[in-house]
């Protein structure tokens, strides 16, 4: 059995989403989630499928003597960002090597890097007048957004798309693709 973990510091929809995917699986479970920020809505999100979920503060989750013990009781082997705005301290990157992923809602390199989540990449990419945008799936290691690309999905956009209808076709690609490219990852490594 693959337990992930899902790191997430906001509402949580890509989170509820990876967990409705797996929650039949045999093989793949989402075994914890994990937050900085106690008003998340994703820990919500986490209680109404019983999923066990923590909130650390950024120094915890910097600090190995808090957040090692915590992903090994829940036998942990593969973590999720799913919206999660913090840097990954480096030994975790180095203990999960090629077992940390992140989704990023643009085609990277593009608009990747500190600052640039959420809305903020939606209204970069609607500034430059892209005529296409997509998400990222990425391993994650020392490098913000820099870590090797598992697999980018793309959407054409017209001068009429707004922030708004940008970040719905996101979204959209977000919950098509996200849930099915983990699992393939976990399944091609054997994890």
């Amino acid at each position: 059995m693959t337990n992930i973990a899902v790191f997430a510091s906001g509402n949580g929809t890509n989170c509820e989403n990876i967990i409705k995917y797996f929650c039949n699986s045999n093989d793949i479970n989402v075994n914890l989630v994990i937050s900085n920020k106690h008003d998340a809505y994703v820990l919500k999100r986490a209680d109404n499928y019983n999923i066990p979920n923590k909130v650390l503060t950024k120094a915890e989750i910097n600090d190995s003597n808090v957040i090692l013990p915590l992903l090994e009781k829940y036998d942990i082997n593969f973590i999720v960002l799913a919206g999660f705005l913090l840097i990954i301290p480096d030994f975790l990157t180095e203990k999960f090597h090629n077992k940390i992923i992140n989704i990023h809602p643009s085609l990277l390199p593009k608009y990747g890097g500190k600052g640039m989540y959420g809305h903020h990449v939606h209204e970069a990419v609607k500034a430059a007048n892209e005529t296409e945008t997509g998400i990222t799936i990425h391993f994650v290691n020392n490098v913000c957004d820099g870590g090797d690309i598992i697999r980018q999905f793309k959407t054409s956009l017209s001068p009429d798309d707004t922030i708004e209808s940008i970040e719905n076709k996101i979204h959209e690609l977000e919950k098509k693709h996200f849930p099915q490219t983990i699992e393939e990852v976990i399944i091609s490594k054997n994890i």
